[in-house]
């Protein structure tokens, strides 16, 4: 299985409710546990967030989702001024703060996280996830009946 989604959205809040459903309805689709759903669908929005928050009203930015039958990779794409993620979501937000824990949810929540930034060349984010079922649907039991052993 492999499945891509791909979303060339505008920089707007109203897009994170967008990007969040749709990830979650390919992922029940395929049959990923709640539990692995749920992880997902915080990270993504996370991702998205920083860009709506930290980018320009001009910036828009993608989103691709990519789904096989071990894991889900999503890759944040902005054209915004980039940053420095290496010393960002290292330690633990101060407990009163306002924000600032999106980065180290994201690490909790995904396998691997990998940012890759430069100056006004903008950032991708990109997330994985290996995926857990709770039972696979019928095209993914299929397709691993009909491979070779």
């Amino acid at each position: 299985m492999d499945i891509k989604l791909s979303m060339h959205i505008p920089r707007d809040a109203s897009t994170l409710p967008l990007v969040r459903h749709l990830t979650k309805h390919a992922l029940r689709e395929i049959g990923a546990s709640r539990a692995c759903i749920g992880d997902v669908e915080v990270a993504v929005t996370e991702a998205c967030a920083n860009v709506v928050e930290h980018t320009t009203d001009e910036d828009d930015y993608s989103v691709d989702v990519e789904l096989t039958d071990t894991r889900c990779e999503i890759r944040v794409i902005d054209s915004g001024h980039g940053f420095d993620f290496e010393t960002l979501g290292r330690r633990d937000a101060e407990t009163t703060a306002e924000g600032g824990r999106g980065i180290q949810l994201m690490r909790a929540l995904v396998d691997t996280i990998k940012f890759t930034s430069e100056p006004e060349s903008g950032t991708v984010v990109h997330l994985v996830k290996d995926l857990e079922f709770d039972g696979a649907p019928d095209f993914i039991r299929r397709d691993r009946d009909d491979q070779v052993t």
